[in-house]
Parts: C-alpha cells; sequence; structure tokens
C-alpha cells in the first residue's frame, strides 16, 4: 500500500509545468476505480475537510442532496461501498440522504478509515455493516443546539442547566440575578427544541438499526433501542467529540468488521483516504464522487463544482466562473439558530 506521503509524492509528479497545480482529481480517482475493481460494488465517497483549517461548507446539510442525485447516476446497485469522514451536521439531512440511497440499495457497507463523528455516525448506523481499522472512530450522537450567538452547545447541557436553575431559585429566589444573564440567551422555545431533537435522534437510529443492520435479529427491536440510547448517553455524559473504537461499537451488537481483516481491501480504501486528504491542500471543502468519476464538490470559495466522468477542473483548485446549471451556492452551513447539528 502507498503510504500518505507515497501517495503525496505521486500528486506532485502530476505538475506539468513549474508552479503548476497539481492534478488531485487523476490520482484520487485511480485509487476509488481500484476499489471498485476489485470489490465489483458500486461506490461513493462522502468527504470534508474539517479536520483541516476550518474551511467552511463542511457539514451535513440539505444541499448535499444535489451531490448524491449526481454521484448515483449511472450506479445499479443492489451494493454500494460508502466511504464516509465527516464530522457531521443536520440529522434531519442526514435521514433525508438516508431515505434516498436505500431507495436505489439493499446492501450498503460503509467504511471509516479515519472519524464519522455525530450524524455521520447516524449515517453510519444506517448501513448494514461498518468496517473500521484500529483507528476509525465513531461519535456520540446527541445533537448540538446552535444558540442565538451562534455557539454549539449539548441539548443535554441545556436541559441539565435549566433544572440546576429551577432547583436554585427555588431554593434561593435571589439566585435569579445571576441566572437570568444566561436563561435570556437561549431564547423561549430552547428547551422544548432540544428535547424534539434529541428525540429525533434517537428515533432515528432505533427505526434504521432495526430495518438494516439489525432486521435478520429477533431482538431487534430491544437491540435497536438499547444502542441507540448508548450512542446518545455516550455522549451527554461524556465529550461530544470523544471517539467510540470498534470494539465498544462491536460489543454493542453492531456489525463491525475490522478493516484489517482483508489486506488488498484495507490497502485499497485507505489510499483512497490519503488520495482524498491530500485534494483538501488546494480549495475543495467537501467532495461527492463515485467510481465513474461523476463528482460533486463544494470550493471555499463558495462555488458548487459538478464534474462528469470525462472530468474537468481540478476538485482541488478553482474554477474560473461557476457551473450552468445554478447559480453559486453561498456559505457553508445554513445559518439557522437556534437548531440542533448532530
Amino acid at each position: 500500500m502507498p503510504t500518505w506521503g507515497e501517495i503525496l509524492r505521486e500528486i506532485n509528479a502530476t505538475v506539468s509545468v513549474p508552479g503548476g497545480r497539481p492534478n488531485w482529481d487523476l490520482v484520487r480517482r485511480k485509487y476509488i476505480t481500484a476499489l471498485h475493481a476489485m470489490t465489483g460494488r458500486d461506490t461513493i465517497i462522502y468527504y470534508t475537510d474539517w479536520m483541516g483549517a476550518g474551511k467552511p461548507g463542511t457539514s451535513i446539510v440539505f444541499g448535499d442532496m444535489q451531490g448524491m442525485m449526481e454521484v448515483n447516476k449511472g450506479l445499479h446497485g443492489p451494493g454500494l461501498d460508502l466511504i464516509l469522514h465527516s464530522p457531521g451536521g443536520s440529522a434531519e439531512a442526514t435521514a433525508s440522504i438516508v431515505r434516498y440511497l436505500r431507495t436505489k440499495f439493499t446492501d450498503i457497507r460503509v467504511f471509516v478509515p479515519l472519524a464519522a463523528m455525530s450524524a455521520a455516525s447516524m449515517w453510519a448506523l444506517a448501513c448494514d455493516e461498518i468496517v473500521m481499522g484500529k483507528h476509525s472512530q465513531l461519535g456520540p450522537i446527541d445533537p448540538q443546539m446552535v444558540t442565538p450567538d451562534g455557539q454549539h452547545h449539548p441539548a443535554r447541557s441545556i436541559l441539565l442547566q435549566f433544572d440546576q436553575a429551577k432547583a436554585e431559585i427555588a431554593a434561593d429566589p435571589s439566585a435569579l440575578s445571576a441566572w437570568l444573564p444566561i436563561l435570556q440567551g437561549y431564547g423561549p422555545s430552547m428547551l422544548q427544541e432540544c428535547e424534539r431533537a434529541e428525540a429525533l435522534s434517537r428515533s432515528l437510529v432505533k427505526q434504521w438499526l432495526r430495518a438494516y443492520m439489525l432486521r435478520a435479529d429477533p431482538r431487534r427491536a430491544a437491540k435497536a433501542r438499547a444502542i441507540a440510547n448508548w450512542f446518545w448517553e455516550y455522549g451527554a455524559s461524556q465529550s461530544h467529540a470523544l471517539g467510540i473504537g470498534r470494539d465498544e461499537a462491536r460489543a454493542r451488537g453492531l456489525h463491525v468488521t475490522d478493516l484489517e481483516a482483508n489486506q488488498a481491501l484495507q490497502d485499497a480504501v485507505l489510499s483512497v483516504h490519503h488520495a482524498t486528504i491530500h485534494t483538501f491542500s488546494g480549495q475543495a471543502a467537501k467532495i461527492v464522487e463515485n467510481h465513474l468519476g461523476r463528482a460533486w464538490v463544494e470550493m471555499t470559495m463558495q462555488v458548487m463544482m459538478v464534474q462528469g466522468p470525462q472530468g474537468g477542473p481540478p476538485a482541488g483548485g478553482a474554477p474560473a466562473a461557476p457551473p450552468r446549471g445554478g447559480p453559486p451556492r453561498h456559505g457553508g452551513s445554513p445559518v439557522t439558530p437556534p437548531g440542533a447539528q448532530n
């Protein structure tokens, strides 16, 4: 398997003129095609540059459905390999994507080469099988609320803080003056929104586990409920960013396969991962792509770029003008305070 550094050298070797841009697409697509040739399964990657320099547009949002529609063209199923690298985002957008993919594929295997957190973990839990390496991680699914000041706070912490305020004020009414500035910052419907967001994340995961990963298990209802509650409570009692490894996930009853169990498959998947991560050294912030070379790319300059199988401008660079078919999409994640992000 070529290492991260070896793939970087391969990418740099595509520079044809001094000062030119590397052809990230050429190398990335080479490895996606090689993975498909090995498995014989339709292959899609969903990657965002969320571990980099804080690029906008890395969350799962409703606009990603356009990318999914683009890369599903030409795919026939019934099996899909999804390679997922994401910090999460909107649970509602994730549900929309899952529903769409399930109309096309009856067997979805998700690879998590590094991390799929929050709503991306929910997405992974909607698949039939999760493939993880020793270094891979999922994350808690407790919702993160966007408050009017633009900050993210766990829904559970907000609910607990309200309970704490109520208890302290009941015991000593003079404590109201200390709590008032905090409580005023949440808005009048925040409690209800926190409760609904928590219920939604657990409900979706329970539904997906019963329908897909655990469908052959006679105790699927009870197991799905226990798994969904554990993924939610994990974040409530610890950190939303604290990873959940494959052994923990498997111990809870999930169908988790070790990436290292098949050396050739591990090499192919990690080569796709390394090549895609290198693409983010340019201006790409999000890449949705299939093994046919059809891609939907979000750039940091806030332009959506669609690439067909015949190629186009490198995903790491910037096109000279927005693609035909619609105006540029502005911004990364939509600003919807207050609201929930998983």
